[in-house]
């Protein structure tokens, strides 16, 4: 029992289970209908008809491959943005009134300027990705910048060194552990405005992705289909998590930011 109180992994694992098994209890039951809640046995096979077909693998092959797109442009914004604003102090005036504009505004409040601007394609997906991860990112990045020791800068004065040796020596890894923690911010809002864009725009221009796969599959009243994408895109999501805080775990362990 001690050791279970210990394990979060564990204790996830036994909530999970037991979360399965009220499921398909109350899928036995009949109080619900089969075609509101499916068992267990026909989401699994119709996810395994989904993968071997190949349609589930290729939608979301294409979802990864738009949030990285999606990503790599927030990053490069909020890299940008922060490094602009750790040398001139009118940037950095206006970094923060951009952050603190833009961060709390949903990206669907911005759907419509978007489908004007981009249409309903692929960049307009990215474009809402962008705008969802980059906010955070530039937040943590320019509060990690600000929370470099006094010390490490003036012993880097002292041996001479120059801006860019001093953006890559000190303030990036002093930075990383909050930029990590802007990275697990960034990923879970660029996640969900991803499905729900591919949700949107699949339903306009019939185009790929797991939400196209979980809004065809509402459509078309196929709920084991459905349940096999929402399932899918909380793995996909808890993997994800996953690794970004044992790569910020470590990090911290390594670097004595704690």
């Amino acid at each position: 029992m001690k050791k279970l109180l210990q394990n979060k992994n564990l204790q996830h694992l036994l909530w999970i289970v037991l979360l399965l098994c009220v499921w398909q209890v109350v899928h036995l039951s009949g109080v619900v209908s089969p075609l509101l809640l499916p068992g267990l046995g026909e989401v699994a096979a119709e996810f395994a008809r989904a993968i071997a077909g190949g349609e589930l693998p290729s939608q979301v092959g294409l979802s990864l491959l738009l949030i990285l797109a999606g990503l790599a442009v927030a990053v490069a914004l909020a890299l940008v943005l922060g490094f602009a604003s750790l040398y001139s102090r009118v940037f950095a005036s206006f970094a923060d009134t951009l952050c603190m504009l833009a961060h709390p505004l949903p990206a669907i409040a911005l759907l419509p300027l978007i489908i004007v601007w981009f249409g309903v394609g692929p960049p307009a997906i990215i474009a809402i990705i962008a705008h969802s991860a980059a906010w955070p990112l530039l937040l943590n990045l320019t509060t990690g910048f600000a929370e470099v020791p006094r010390v490490y800068l003036e012993t880097a004065r002292s041996l001479g060194l120059r801006r860019g040796a001093m953006l890559v020596r000190i303030y990036l890894p002093a930075s990383v552990p909050y930029l990590l923690a802007g990275c697990k911010t960034a990923w879970a809002r660029a996640w969900r405005a991803l499905i729900s864009a591919e949700m949107l725009f699949g339903a306009v221009a019939a185009s790929g992705g797991i939400g196209w796969y979980i809004f065809k599959s509402r459509v078309m009243m196929n709920t084991p289909g459905l349940f096999a994408g929402i399932l899918v895109v909380i793995c996909i999501g808890v993997v994800v998590d996953s690794l970004l805080r044992t790569v910020e775990a470590r990090t911290i362990r390594r670097w004595s930011a704690v």
